[in-house]
């Protein structure tokens, strides 16, 4: 069978599957980050303490990624991520009758572990399927889905959230959610490139170990996990400056300052195309100093200047994202779904760490705490990335994607 080219009925199928699995797995993992506020009202607990409702789904996503990559390699690439859809959109729904904090941090962890199929195996079907001149578009379009559903996630819940309380809200994501889970169901091509694996745990254990000797792979864990660290940071305790004088904003409001999540989805698939023209490693630390220049705007503390400031953290964010994610298909040479979730694992414990830990810098030192904490976050990927460039290896060297159709 032949790769799909971009232009063709089978790419627009794909990008439109994807795009809509992407939707429903953030809308869900984010869609309680506006609520913190509430929920740390409503319980009558701390802003560190109210954000394990996001970091406790997040760790448990990142453990759940290391087994769902493994368990794709058995049992095919769109049957993981189908089931991943589909009970990770009726938990929410059952969530939302959580009694106390308690229960609702029970139904976030398992909604994280539900979570992982789509992100731990999108990146491996892509990789699998697309022709590597068209890889970098439909990864970022493929990113680009998952920042839209991060930022309706967030925007509605925030609406509902106003209007009904937090308990319609994840009702309401959860809905959606689910028509995501059958638009994707119906528009997706089964594999034409995957060659499943016996299950033999030792054998796709020690596959899954082996990936931190491929040169670079251990390095771009590291800056998923740093860039993910500090955007959570952000956007957990952005809400909690907001709703304070002088600006006093509502729920609602605040939901739709998350609208400049749009410029993540231009950013993905731009530089993307940017880093498959002109290289990976000058666009990567590019937009990690674009990140790093946002990130300090916030401090400004006129509103508008702050709205700008996050806008250009978040284009920042997710051309890095793009670029990082994209780089793990290149340097991996075998089980790619695994590697992805290596990356991912790193990435989602990042947030979870970052975090939690961006609650304890807002409550001892405010703005200022978290956005110090995130430009040493920052300046570290930047260190990092640049000793990534300097690994002069044939296997780094060779052009994206190419050993992907080797190992298919």
């Amino acid at each position: 069978m032949e790769y799909v080219q971009r232009g063709t009925r089978e790419f627009k199928r794909i990008n439109l599957a994807l795009f809509a699995g992407g939707f429903s797995t953030f809308a869900i993992l984010w869609g309680t980050q506006p609520l913190l506020p509430d929920l740390s009202k409503e319980f009558h607990i701390s802003p560190a303490v109210s954000s394990l409702s996001l970091s406790s789904a997040t760790i448990a996503l990142s453990i759940g990624l290391l087994i769902a990559g493994s368990l794709s390699e058995v049992f095919g690439r769109k049957s993981v991520m189908m089931i991943s859809l589909f009970a990770s959109s009726i938990l929410l729904i059952l969530t939302a009758f959580a009694p106390n904090f308690h229960f609702l941090i029970v139904g976030r962890i398992l909604q994280g572990i539900s979570l992982a199929g789509l992100p731990a195996v999108a990146m491996a079907y892509l990789g699998e399927e697309i022709a590597p001149k068209s890889l970098g578009m439909a990864m970022g379009l493929y990113i680009s889905g998952n920042s839209i559903g991060g930022m309706a996630g967030r925007i509605i819940s925030g609406i509902l959230t106003d209007y009904f309380g937090w308990h319609i809200a994840l009702i309401g994501i959860g809905l959606i959610s689910l028509a995501a889970s059958f638009v994707f169901l119906l528009t997706l091509p089964k594999s034409s490139h995957f060659n499943p694996q016996k299950f033999l745990i030792k054998q796709l254990g020690s596959a899954l170990f082996s990936q931190f000797k491929e040169p670079g792979l251990t390095y771009l864990f590291i800056i998923g996990f740093l860039l993910m660290g500090s955007f959570v940071s952000l956007y957990n305790y952005i809400g909690f400056q907001l709703i304070k004088p002088p600006y006093s904003l509502s729920q609602t409001l605040v939901g739709f300052i998350f609208i400049v999540y749009i410029v993540g989805t231009f950013s993905s698939t731009w530089m993307g195309m940017l880093a498959d023209k002109y290289g990976k490693r000058k666009i990567l630390q590019f937009s990690l100093v674009i990140l790093l220049i946002g990130a300090c705007i916030t401090l400004n503390t006129n509103l508008w200047f702050k709205i700008l400031g996050i806008a250009i953290f978040t284009y920042g964010f997710f051309a890095s994202h793009s670029i990082a994610s994209g780089w793990v298909g290149k340097a991996a040479t075998h089980d790619k779904a695994q590697a992805s979730s290596l990356y991912l694992f790193f990435y989602y414990a990042g947030s979870s760490i970052g975090g939690t830990a961006g609650g304890t810098f807002y409550s001892h030192f405010g703005w200022y705490g978290v956005v110090s904490m995130i430009v040493v976050l920052a300046i570290i990927a930047i260190i990092v990335s640049i000793r990534l460039g300097t690994v002069a290896t044939s296997k780094l060297q060779v052009p994206a994607y190419q050993g992907m159709r080797k190992s298919s």
